[in-house]
């Protein structure tokens, strides 16, 4: 077991080292909720320009409870994995329907919203409401497997698990979120993958420091290798307008908005990939004019690479016929911006607006940027 002085240890080094950020000021449970699933897969200084702007438009829970999910998936465009904007939306709408309007207090009742694990709940009932309830993050398990030299892997069972109990221990009365948050600063700032254990205030509590094994913990699983995926996209140019459609809900991304195409088959060219692929989406002959641009990066376990053409329509145009979304139609390009897109997409847009191929089909959008 860690020694009860180190509570006191780390407090001290937090108050003096904490860094300022907008939602620690006064710690409602609506801003301490937003601020939580922001910071999840995100870097806290992205973060802050997201939380502003997102308390600017929604500045509470009924706000956001009456809110249009295209607006909330617009406002978190970049921040990635957008079904925590959903489950935002929805925990909103629950809480304005089933406890009016007032984020409730009780830990289970935060747990159950949607969208809410152990950790976020436990997050919102310590800082907000002062529950001495524990909050177990990646910078918490990688801080407490070096205090404790733990040689169980901390995202198993067992080893959160002993992570948690041993938090949970140490949890002040009178402070049980500043402690939350301190062990979280801690591990972001101090005990990083590169712990800088000169400067780390509970150096002489930390075991793996003291028989020389920090570099070694924690002991994570072995890491997957990401599946590689081929894509071919498409901007289908009309009478100054651009084609786009709008993702199914029970579809990667939903609710977001896309330019058709999709994956590359086996012995098929990108181009080839993309006629068949605005064939079955939209059921329009269209052919490549000419290739854009190739954008690669990734999201969760995949490794995309996205061959990226501006096509055009090959006989008489036509209306499009919506296969594999739930609406969609031609747009002017300056009328992009209002759309929330996928990181990728999104990418091809800000390029083409760059590029001097698109500079007069661009250039609305260009001057109101």
């Amino acid at each position: 077991m860690i020694e009860v002085t180190f509570t006191s240890h780390l407090l001290d080094w937090y108050d003096a080292h904490k860094r300022d950020l907008p939602w620690r000021g006064q710690p409602e449970p609506y801003a301490v909720w937003v601020s939580e699933i922001m910071a999840q897969q995100t870097q806290i200084d992205r973060v802050i320009g997201y939380y502003d702007r997102w308390m600017k438009r929604f500045p509470d829970v009924v706000a956001l409870a009456q809110a249009h999910e295209e607006d909330v998936l617009k406002l978190w465009e970049g921040l990635g994995y957008y079904s925590r904007a959903r489950n935002m939306l929805k925990a909103a709408v629950v809480i304005f329907q089933g406890y009016g309007g007032v984020f409730p207090t009780e830990y289970a009742d935060i747990h159950g919203l949607p969208g809410i694990g152990e950790y976020t709940a436990g997050a919102i009932s310590s800082i907000a409401f002062g529950q001495k309830e524990p909050a177990v993050d990646a910078n918490v398990l990688r801080v407490f497997a070096r205090l404790l030299d733990m040689e169980l892997p901390v995202r198993e069972t067992k080893g959160r698990s002993r992570v948690t109990e041993q938090v949970q221990a140490l949890l002040p009365s009178d402070r049980p979120g500043d402690f939350n948050q301190a062990v979280m600063e801690l591990g972001a700032l101090v005990c990083t993958k590169n712990p800088d254990c000169v400067h780390c205030p509970v150096q002489h509590h930390c075991k793996a420091h003291a028989v020389g094994t920090v570099l070694l913990r924690p002991v994570l699983p072995a890491s997957k290798k990401a599946r590689r995926i081929n894509m071919a996209t498409g901007v289908l140019i009309h009478d100054g307008q651009v084609l786009i459609q709008k993702r199914k809900p029970d579809d990667v991304w939903p609710g977001l908005w896309e330019f058709p195409g999709g994956g590359i088959e086996k012995g098929e060219t990108p181009e080839q990939a993309l006629v068949r692929e605005y064939m079955e989406e939209v059921e329009l002959k269209i052919e490549p004019v000419a290739k854009i641009t190739t954008l690669v990066y990734t999201y969760t376990r995949y490794k995309v690479t996205m061959h990226c053409f501006s096509c055009r329509f090959v006989d008489k145009p036509r209306e499009p016929v919506f296969n594999e979304a739930v609406e969609g139609g031609f747009v002017r390009p300056e009328a992009l911006d209002k759309y929330a897109f996928p990181s990728g997409h999104r990418r091809l847009v800000e390029y083409m607006k760059t590029d001097r191929d698109f500079e007069t089909l661009f250039a609305d959008a260009l001057k109101k940027s």
